[in-house]
């Protein structure tokens, strides 16, 4: 046949009435096993495939939930998406993985898209740092789950790292071997991210009774490998270099390590590098990366949870909103093990 076969053809060929297709689909038992065998054939014969669009809009739920992260080119979103989808598919729900770029205009659109195609709930990590994006979602009445972010000042479910906590390992470690004067290389200051790592880092010096000026700031605008190499270049050009790095997600240090060695800077006798995530590369480099490991595959699977649990409680209203904050580990590899 041309074109698309609905379930109205199927009924015509089978001779049987459309409610009779829809029993053969949904409900087999209710009829006959001479109907449901002659039904079948007719939709096997014609190619016929249940419009899953149609009947969630009938049934007023999708079957869909939507995961919206800042950078799908950091593979720490890439294991977050992994343990999303691992926990979703054991609910018989679907994920669609969508990249913001680190953009609070692209995050917009996406939100709109989602609201209009009527997902069942969202996973979001927001890089919109004035809120109005989620503001105006929230009117939508879509539940959705924070990921890599507390929920500040809201009342939905968050599932994070404590990133303070974190970026005191990092600095504590590089403090305990030795060093005092160390450069962070962080990310956009809009993400919170990026400034509670550093407000780690200041705490691991104040708890060593050093002062703030040990720690030299070097943003960039982006939180990949391009940008961790630009951020080594002007490490390597400040008159006073730095003895050791730690920088806002592995990504950056890969980069900044790039840098380094083809600059002939030895790592780490030169200059020691810690990185945060602990991506599958980070132990894969030319010089196996320090980092500090975000649970990102558990991340996601918790939030998913979350999210579910949600969406299933909306009509009896028992679901109850949780912060869940996840604690990181820091992995000592090659790049940071020599004590001065």
């Amino acid at each position: 046949m041309a074109g698309r076969v609905g379930i109205k053809d199927v009924a015509r060929h089978a001779g049987v009435s459309v409610g009779t297709v829809s029993n053969v689909i949904n409900r087999p038992d209710s009829v006959t096993e001479e109907t449901r065998l002659r039904v079948q054939a007719v939709i096997d014969r014609l190619g016929y495939v249940r419009s899953e669009s149609a009947r969630q809009l009938r049934a007023g739920r999708s079957r869909i939930i939507s995961l919206l992260v800042l950078d799908m080119g950091n593979p720490f979103f890439v294991d977050v998406a992994r343990g999303a989808e691992r926990a979703a598919r054991e609910a018989g729900i679907g994920v669609m993985v969508c990249n913001s770029g680190q953009s609070p205009a692209e995050e917009a659109e996406y939100l709109s898209l989602f609201a209009e195609h009527r997902v069942r709930g969202v996973l979001l990590t927001p890089t919109d740092a004035t809120g109005r994006n989620i503001d105006a979602f929230r009117r939508h009445r879509i539940p959705f789950v924070l990921v890599d972010r507390v929920a500040e000042g809201t009342t939905e479910c968050s599932v994070s790292v404590d990133d303070v906590a974190g970026g005191a390992l990092a600095v504590r470690h590089l403090v305990d071997t030795g060093h005092r004067s160390i450069a962070y290389v962080s990310g956009p200051p809009q993400l919170k991210q990026v400034r509670d790592r550093r407000e780690g880092a200041h705490l691991a010096l104040v708890q060593a009774g050093l002062g703030p000026e040990v720690l030299r700031e070097l943003p960039t605008e982006r939180l990949d490998v391009a940008a961790g190499r630009d951020a080594g270049a002007r490490l390597l050009g400040l008159a006073e270099r730095p003895t050791a790095v730690f920088c806002a997600n592995d990504l950056l240090a890969l980069g900044v390590l790039q840098a380094l060695y083809a600059a002939g800077v030895k790592v780490p006798q030169d200059m020691a590098i810690v990185g945060y995530d602990d991506i599958e590369f980070a132990a894969a480099s030319a010089v196996p990366l320090t980092s500090v490991r975000q649970p990102a595959v558990t991340m996601g699977a918790l939030a998913t949870e979350l999210l579910l649990e949600e969406t299933e409680s909306e009509d009896s209203g028992g679901h109850e909103h949780r912060r869940v904050v996840l604690q990181p580990e820091l992995v000592v590899r090659g790049s940071s093990l020599v004590a001065r």
